[in-house]
């Protein structure tokens, strides 16, 4: 496992995702309104549009282009019109940096 830093922990709002580039693998680095961080792939499934931009509503991240509603958790689209999951990658806080593995998703 090669963690990278992605972000410093303090650069994240809540409840909003940011968009980073690790190994010019594309991720969405979500804080949630618990203060949980997540990490997901950046590209919705349905269409290349960039999840980062959508909206965060609990634990899911929704698309603005078409809707579709992926689990920061577990990647998984939860309606229509996507259908594919995105990956998910495992995420350690380290003081104020997060950390990230771009080469290690985590099986769900």
């Amino acid at each position: 496992m090669t963690l990278q830093r992605a972000c410093a922990l303090s650069e994240l709002e809540q409840d909003t995702a940011m968009r980073v580039e690790l190994g010019g693998v594309p991720i969405a680095v979500v804080k949630d309104a618990e203060g949980v961080v997540h990490a997901i792939g950046d590209t919705c499934t349905h269409g290349d549009i960039s999840l980062s931009d959508g909206f965060v509503e609990g634990d899911t991240l929704e698309c603005w282009a078409h809707g579709s509603a992926f689990s920061l958790r577990t990647g998984k689209p939860l309606n229509l019109p996507a259908y594919e999951p995105v990956p998910v990658y495992t995420v350690q806080i380290d003081g104020d940096d997060v950390l990230i593995d771009p080469d290690a998703t985590l099986a769900v």
